[in-house]
This record gives C-alpha cells, structure tokens and sequence, in this order.
C-alpha cells in the first residue's frame, strides 16, 4: 500500500486492520469459488450452477407465496453503487418490501434525531479538519483510540490548539484517558445526562438567546422537560456528579465554538433516537449548530455507512435519500428505473424485525455483506431463524458463520480488486479504483445482481460497469436530500472526494470548473426543513428496556477492540490481528470481581434472559463496578450478542446492544 499523506481525513496514516487488509486478499483465507449445498455440505459448483440454483428457489418462492416471501439483506460496507442496486434489484426485480441492512445496526438513531431537528442526516455535517479548531468537543459513547485510531490526532490537534475534549463513556477506555473530564454514567442514562447538562445551562443562564429565537422552533417544551431534571437527581440516575455537570458545562459554553459528537454509545439504545435529541437540544439551546467550528455530529462505523444508507438498502428509502412513503420521490425513481410507481413496495420491515421474521413469512433470504448470526441483538435467535429458512444465498469475500448456513455461497470481490465509490462520514464522496485483479472464480457482487436479474426475466438496468451504476444513481438522487448528480468519476478522479449534496448546475458541464463545488458544511445559513429552522425534541428520561433486579443485578454493555473488527469475518483471519486480540474477554471491576470470586483470566459465565456467554475475566478499574464489558466480534460460546436485548426504538427501529440486565459466575477453577 501506498500512503497519501496529502489526504486530509487519516493523512496516510492506518489503524492495524487497515496496515494488514491486503492479507485477505490472499486465496488461502478467502473464498475462490461458489459452493452449493450438497448432502448437507457445501460443495464447490460452477458459477452457472450456483446462478441458476439462486434464481430457481428465489423464482419458485415468490411463485407459491409471493414477493414478500423474499428478504434481503445488505451491509454498510458495500459500495454506494452496490448498495443502490441491491436496493433496486430488491424493488424491481424480486418485487419484495422485505429488505434492510446492517447499518440499521450503527447510526440508525442518529440518523433519525438528526432528520427531525435539522430536516437532513448527514453524519458530520462538517469536516473532520473543523475538530482542531472549535473550543471543546464533548465526545459521547465513542472509543475512537480503538475504533478509529487515524482520527485520534484531531482531537490531540484540538487540545493542542487550547481546546478541551470530554469523553462520556461507562468505561475509562483509551480514549477517555485522553480527555480534560471523563463522565461515566451508568449505560442507558445518556438521555438523562444530556438533559441534566442542559438544565444547568438554563439555571446558569448559559442559553443563546437571539439564536434560539432566529434559528429554532420547539424551545418552550424542551426547556421545560429539561427543567424537570434537577442536577442531584441526575446524579443519582446516571452516577455523575453535580460537580462534575457543572463542570462539563462550564467547558462547553465558554469558547466561542463547541461541538457535540455522539457515536454507538447513545445510539443503540431503545430510547436511542430521544438521547440523540437530547444532545442536540444542548447544541442548539446553546448556538452551537448552523455556525462555523460548530455542531452536532455522528461519527459513523462501518467502511461504507454513510452512503449505504443514502441510496435505497434500508427498507423505508429509496436513492437520495428519498423516503419510499413519499409519492413524489416515487414517482421520480421510477421513471428513472422505467417501472411505475405503482409497482414499488411499500417500507417493509427494520433489520430485527426481518431477521426474526425469516422462517415464518420470509422464506428465502439474499445475504449481501454482513455476518448476523455473529453482529445482531439475541444472536442464538437469529441463528435459528436463519436455520429455519427454506433457503438462503450469501455473497461474502469469507466464509462468514452465516454463510456456513447457506444453501449457496458466491465469492465476490473485495476493496482492492473493484472500482466504486465509498462516502465517509463527512459526507465526502470517494473514488476508490481497482488495483488488483481478482483471483479466477471471484466476480463483484453488480455481476451477481446482473445475472440473477436476467435469469429473473430482467435483461436490462442491472449493469456490471460501476461507473455506469453510478451514472444512473446520479440521475436517481437528483433533487433529493442526498444528490450526487454533480459528481462523476471523472470529478472524483482528479479531487479528494466531493461533499454532497452536489447538485448538477444546469448550465454547466459537471466536469467544469464551474460545476457545483459540493457542501462541506452544512446549515450555516438554513437547516433543512420547510421554515429553515432546527427543531427541539422535547424528550425525558425513561430507563433501559431491561434494568437490572436480583436475578439479574449488573449491566452488560458491549463495544468494539483495536485489532478487531464487527462480526470479526476478515479481521479473524489475520494472524497478526489475532496475536493482539485472541479471542472474547469480560471486563470486571476488582470489586465486583471480588464479590463472585473471580480472578484474572478465570473463565467466567455472563447470563442474560436470552442466554449465556462464557469469555475469561479481565479485572480493570477502568469499568465501573455495576457494569461489565464484552466485544463483539467472536462466535461461539463468547459471542457477545447472545446476551444483548432486540428491544427496538420506536423511531430507530434500533436494537438496545448498550445495555441489558445480566449475572456474571465463575464457572471453572483459578488459573
């Protein structure tokens, strides 16, 4: 790999999983041929074969129930022209409301507190570049010394320059030792902590506001609901001191500029989409979004999770971000697909709700991109309604625990060996160009789709040239909240990514100088609703779906390690990945280690109301003693997501992986 120090997001600097991913572009750890089951094995087949097998039971299905028999289901790391075609292929050609994708799993929260209060999701609706500049970050539910490593050096450029950085996370991660003040509420009171800050701003007459006047609607209710969360009792809800809100408040409104950035912390909770208002509410009350060096921002996780759930592989959207209950949007995406409007499905279900669907009413499942029997909520569950299913075909680089479920496996290629675009997190839209050939065998996922299509009785709309998918995209979110038609490889190829929205200017050649120069930053003269105004959410604090009782005492709440990553597929086959982090741990304060008996690397049993996961002990200060800590990214017996609550967010439709009850035993003798 080459760097490019000239690239303003990482500066040519990678993380471990990024310095070794070209060791999963070796043969010998991914997968080179399509496989078919076979006497209950997967046998190697020819793509023909396995092509015409897919499109058989997919075809057969839909015949004897119906189109909605069919579900699919993509992942956040696909490409933004991978992701918009499963999206259309989904609608068009199978018919079915049944899809979603994993990014329901990450920013879904966000993403909805964010469209209400400023009428437009984009996860930093300014640059990274802006973070050393503001005064303070308040950096909620994120370890990104682990998670995003590359991005640490803002946040050290930001107290370099003067600025201060707190960190609200239940554990004393990598991160939170890098801070100014460390808050560590107990997991689920986000909601609460947020509004108890925002009490105090109000009590210390801290609010802004002429901009409060200008600039929002729905102050009075938001006011009034923080009022209700008196500092003391904060405390006693979320464990943070009153001196220590004081503080925190004091750090946020003083400089000039500040921002808010949340991450999975606050998000996936069940009340994910109230906690992120509430944070939102603090920015606004306080002025601190629509202005330069200031905002309120979603740092997103997956390679791709920022455009894979702008263009049509969540279940209620269509390219652009259009919504698919919207007639105008409709009406505007299929004429550009040549279908009526019509014949679209309606939204179908979120993520859990297809997941736990399969087997009952969902028959047959297309798997793109993603590893759920490892990655979603009640994993025992979803294994067995993925069992269950009449047949289920997977396109992988590896061979992921879902795909050893699979009726049929088809490899596809991977980040080095395919051309497309990607969106980060700022919004910024990137070319990325194949380096390498694939190996004989491997074909792209838009090839895939291409032929399953065909066989389907669509010859036409589902090209294998990516810059030709994108094309059509460009036309597809034309005029929507995401628009991409004034970006075109030609513009990516010779600019380090282009922000949208970027509408195409009408009088000129997109490839001009005079083209749009896309939108860094967003709001700075209006949000995105109909008056131009930011909304207030008039949230409250509620507890967690699940608090703990006898049975149950402690809290589980789950995350991420630096030489890992999600369901551990890829990362999992890298040797020096797997020397740093060998497997699941528990995290447990030394005295709650204490009261069950347990010692440093003693196997330890963690159960909760939908199962039980065994991982050794790892005793640290740095977790409060009411809660401990699991990473995700293991199957088997210390596979995290056993445990975890589907308790959805009435809004989100997002999980509550950050908080459930549980009991934790010693199950085998000291060490």
């Amino acid at each position: 790999m080459t760097e490019r120090t000239d690239f303003p997001v990482n500066r040519g600097a990678l993380c471990g999983k990024g310095r070794t991913a070209a060791e999963v572009l070796s043969p010998a750890v991914r997968l080179t041929s399509p496989l078919v089951r076979s006497g209950g094995r997967l046998v190697e087949a020819s793509w023909t074969e396995a092509l015409d097998r897919i499109a058989e039971r997919l075809g057969g299905i839909r015949a004897e129930y119906g189109a909605d028999a069919l579900g699919v289901f993509g992942g956040g790391g696909l490409t933004n022209e991978k992701a918009y075609t499963l999206g259309k292929f989904a609608r068009v050609v199978l018919g079915t409301s049944q899809i979603d994708y994993n990014g329901r799993f990450c920013m879904s929260s966000a993403a909805a507190a964010g469209t209400k209060a400023f009428g437009l999701d984009r996860g930093l609706p300014f640059p990274l570049e802006d973070i050393p500049r503001t005064g303070c970050v308040i950096l909620v539910g994120s370890n990104l010394a682990e998670t995003m490593p590359p991005s640490l050096r803002f946040f050290t450029e930001l107290r370099e320059n003067g600025g201060t950085l707190i960190v609200v996370d239940p554990r004393r991660t990598r991160t939170a030792e890098q801070a100014d003040l460390h808050l560590a509420p107990r997991p689920g009171t986000d909601l609460a902590l947020a509004l108890g800050l925002l009490h105090l701003v109000v009590a210390e007459g801290r609010t802004d506001e002429a901009y409060i006047q200008e600039r929002t609607t729905g102050w009075e209710q938001a006011r009034a609901a923080a009022m209700a969360h008196w500092p003391e009792q904060v405390e006693r809800i979320t464990g943070v001191s009153v001196p220590q809100l004081r503080e925190a408040v004091r750090l946020f409104c003083e400089p000039e500029s500040a921002m808010v950035l949340t991450a999975r912390g606050p998000e996936q909770q069940s009340k994910g989409t109230d906690t992120v208002g509430a944070w939102i509410n603090l920015c606004l009350a306080t002025g601190r979004a629509g202005r330069p060096l200031s905002g309120y921002g979603c740092l997103t996780g997956q390679g791709n999770g920022q455009g894979g759930r702008e263009h049509g592989q969540k279940a209620d959207q269509l390219p652009g971000y259009r919504k698919l209950d919207d007639p105008a949007a409709r009406a505007h995406v299929a004429g550009v697909w040549g279908v009526a409007p019509d014949t679209l499905p309606a939204p179908g279900r979120s993520a859990y709700e297809l997941l736990d669907a399969l087997g009952t009413d969902i028959r047959a499942l297309l798997l793109m991109g993603s590893n759920p029997v490892v990655s979603a909520p009640r994993a025992a569950h979803v294994e067995e309604r993925i069992r269950s299913l009449g047949f289920l075909a997977v396109c992988d680089v590896v061979m992921s625990e879902t795909a050893q479920l699979a009726d049929v496996v088809l490899p596809v290629t991977q980040w080095a060996e395919e051309t497309g675009t990607t969106t980060s997190l700022e919004g910024r839209v990137l070319l990325r160009r194949q380096a390498i050939t694939p190996p004989p065998g491997v074909h792209s996922d838009l090839y895939v789709l291409h032929e399953l299509a065909a066989r389907l009785g669509v010859e036409k709309g589902f090209p294998t040239d990516a810059e030709e998918a994108f094309e059509e995209l460009r036309r597809a979110s034309a005029g929507g909240p995401a628009d991409y038609s004034g970006i075109t490889y030609g513009r990516l190829a010779g600019e380090n990514g282009v922000y949208w929205p970027c509408p195409q200017n009408a009088d000129a050649d997109p490839e001009d100088a005079v083209a749009h120069p896309g939108t860094p930053r967003l709001f700075l003269d209006r949000f995105a609703t109909p008056d131009g105004r930011a909304r207030f959410a008039p949230v409250t604090h509620r507890p967690t779906a699940e608090e703990p009782d006898a049975e149950y005492p402690l809290l589980l709440t789950t995350g991420r390690v630096v030489s890992q990553y999600q369901s551990g597929a890829q990362t999992r086959r890298v040797a020096e990945l797997n020397a740093a982090a060998p497997g699941p741990f528990v995290e447990l304060h030394p005295r709650l280690a204490a009261r069950i008996g347990a010692a440093e690397g003693d196997p330890v049993t963690v159960t909760s109301r939908r199962g039980r996961a065994t991982a050794p002990a790892r005793i640290t200060t740095s977790i409060r003693p009411d809660t401990v800590f699991m990473p995700f990214h293991w199957p088997g017996e210390g596979r995290a997501n056993t445990l975890t609550n589907p308790a959805l967010d009435p809004t989100s439709r997002m999980p509550e992986f950050k908080s459930c009850a549980v009991r934790v035993e010693v199950v085998g003798p000291r060490k």
